[in-house]
This record gives structure tokens, sequence and C-alpha cells, in this order.
């Protein structure tokens, strides 16, 4: 395992040899000390499926459904989980890079030690997401996106493009926003009490607190 810091979230993260790990194309009922390499799974049903300290690169899951089970000391790089739905999975001690979750819906997953790295979640819906230890979002595309009952405080999103997200009921405490864009988030202010912002980003929180008290600005 390594340690890598996101802000003042540090996550403990896998540290794959490939040389211990074995090369395989089939899916079962679970993975462990895995390497996979470009395999297609699209449409697949997943039921209470395990995978444990493999490495996933170029692999397809879009338009999948994986209901419970778990990835525990997962890399996953340049994989498809677009379409996918993902019900009572839990994330744990992952990294997952330059992946993308388009249209993904996430809905009971609970999430401790986990990096997106450059991943995409544009359109995805997360309902009832939790974190139980250090989670961040780094270099990701979240615009569009539903965050809804999510519990996910202490949460590092650093340069991360928010754009359209909208957020219902979240608890986001403690999290760290420095370095993404907030044009066009869609949030009640409560929302984001206890973020953490930077100067520039002022100016965004400004309009969103106009829209959401409905002030009417004029210079006369």
């Amino acid at each position: 395992m390594r340690t890598t810091t996101i802000g003042d979230v540090r996550i403990l993260l896998p540290d794959l040899d490939p040389d211990d790990l074995d090369s395989v194309t089939e899916l079962g009922d679970g993975l462990t000390d895995a390497l996979v390499e470009g395999a297609s799974w699209h449409g697949v049903q997943l039921e209470d499926c395990r995978l444990r300290s493999s490495r996933i690169t170029g692999g397809d899951l879009s338009g999948s459904t994986w209901e419970a089970g778990s990835l525990y000391g997962c890399e996953i790089t340049r994989t498809d989980f677009s379409g996918a739905t993902l019900t009572g999975i839990t994330i744990d001690r992952c990294a997952i890079t330059g992946s993308r979750f388009t249209g993904t819906r996430l809905t009971d997953v609970r999430l401790k030690d986990v990096l997106f790295d450059g991943c995409r979640f544009d359109y995805a819906t997360f309902q009832r997401v939790t974190a139980a230890g250090s989670v961040a979002f780094t270099d990701c595309t979240l615009t569009n996106a539903t965050w809804s009952t999510c519990r996910l405080p202490g949460l590092a999103m650093r340069a991360c493009d928010l754009a359209g997200l909208e957020l219902d009921s979240c608890h986001l405490d403690g999290t760290d926003l420095r370095g993404s864009r907030l044009h066009g988030l869609r949030t009640p202010l409560d929302n984001l009490h206890g973020v953490t912002l930077t100067e520039d980003q002022l100016p965004d929180l400004t309009q969103l607190a106009v829209d959401a008290l409905g002030l009417a600005v004029r210079n006369d």
C-alpha cells in the first residue's frame, strides 16, 4: 500500500506489482490478484462480485449492472463504466484513473480511501453515496451530474468541473473545493456548509447566493 495526499486528505491506496498478478480475461464471480487488460464485459450482470488486489486497464463495463459486492485494493485505469448501475457495493483502497462514468447510477455505494483522478462523471447520479474514510476527486468532470442524500464529509474535490452539478440534501461539511469550477453549480446554500474555497471562487459563490435567495441586484 502507498499513501497519497490531496490537499489535507490522506488516502491509503494500492501499490500493485504486475509481476505478482495473474493475467485473466474472464470476470466470473470475482477476481483476486488479477491483471486484466482490454477485457469487454459490456452489459454484464453481477451480484455480490468481489474484486481484490487486481489491476484493470482499458476494460469495458458499460451498461453493466452490479449489485452488492466490493472492490478492494484495486487499480482501475481507462475503464468504461458509462451507463452502468452500481448498487450497494463497497469501494475500498482503490485508485480509479482516466475512467468514464457518464450516465452511471451509483446508489447506496460506500467509499473508503478512494481516489478518482481524471474521470468523467457527467450526467451521473449519486444517491445515498457515503464516505467511510478519505475520498478525493482530482481533475474530474462532474457536469450535469446529480447528487442526492449523499454523506461525503471531508471530501477533496480539486480542479474539478462542477458546472451544472445538482446537489440535493447532501452533507459535504469540510469538503475542499479549491481549484474547482463552481460556475453553474445548482444547490441550496446549506449543502455547501463548511466547504473550503479560494478567494477567486467567491464571485461564483456570490452568484449562487443571489440566485438561491432571489435577490435583485441593481446599479441605480
